[in-house]
């Protein structure tokens, strides 16, 4: 099933990012927190055609930050120097009509009386955002929310996510640059990388990874040689071969 979906808002979210908020008139969105829908269109042969022929269906997955029981959904979406799905999403203007298909997916949180953390990179802070705040209105314990960009200015949703740190005690939030920058006391490098330093044990609590799938594979492996059971690590990195050239929610 499809969704004929308004474009009711879009604002530019980071120098490559662009927030969509998207209705549906008559219809309440009943999904999990983290699961993705996918926007779809006919290739008209403009852009980047790599393997896809003008007058082929595109169908490229992305995760909506709100939260389901309303008619709208907000997506983030990078624009990618030969991604076709992310020019067509940022060529969209308020009153334009995007076709969405069902949400779908296994990223979702699992247990709300675990203590968790969150761990992203680029575009999959989408899904995560989405889960803390499921987390936080149902879930019973600690967050720790570690998001990794390339430099300040890349950094999505910093606002939002110091927002909610303030308003909630539970919540511990850990922003990583890969570029050192002047001014910047925060942590440098792979957010992969830090994860031993800011948990004094990794087996207490429930771990949702999403990234490219080089980061998720290595998140992986970190959360395992400090001793994070593999059945309490979710993960989800979008493979080239599922998305396209540069679509979907990764870096």
């Amino acid at each position: 099933m499809t969704y004929s979906a308004e474009v009711v808002a879009v604002h530019q979210q980071t120098p490559d990012v662009k927030q969509f908020r998207l209705r549906v008139d008559d219809h309440e969105f009943d999904h999990d927190p983290g699961q993705h829908v996918t926007v779809q269109f006919t290739f008209d042969g403009e852009g980047t055609e790599g393997d896809v022929e003008p007058g082929e269906e595109v169908v490229r997955p992305y995760t909506p930050t709100n939260l389901p029981g309303t008619g709208e959904l907000t997506l983030a979406i990078k624009q990618y120097q030969d991604g076709l799905a992310s020019a067509y999403m940022h060529q969209r203007r308020v009153g334009d009509e995007v076709t969405l298909g069902e949400p779908e997916g296994d990223l979702h949180v699992r247990e709300y009386g675990n203590d968790v953390a969150f761990v992203s990179t680029g575009t999959g802070i989408t899904p995560m955002l989405a889960m803390l705040r499921d987390y936080l209105d149902r879930g019973e314990g600690h967050v720790h929310f570690v998001h990794g960009a390339r430099d300040r200015e890349h950094v999505m949703f910093r606002e939002t996510l110091e927002g909610l740190a303030s308003e909630h005690a539970n919540l511990d939030l850990t922003f990583v640059l890969s570029e050192s920058e002047p001014s910047w006391n925060g942590r440098i490098g792979h957010v992969q990388d830090h994860l031993g330093d800011l948990f004094d044990a990794v087996d207490d609590r429930d771990h949702y990874v999403c990234g490219v799938p080089e980061m998720v594979v290595e998140t992986r492996e970190t959360l395992h040689d400090l001793g994070a059971p593999d059945e309490r690590v979710y993960a989800e990195g979008w493979e080239s071969d599922a998305v396209g050239e540069g679509d979907g929610d990764d870096d």
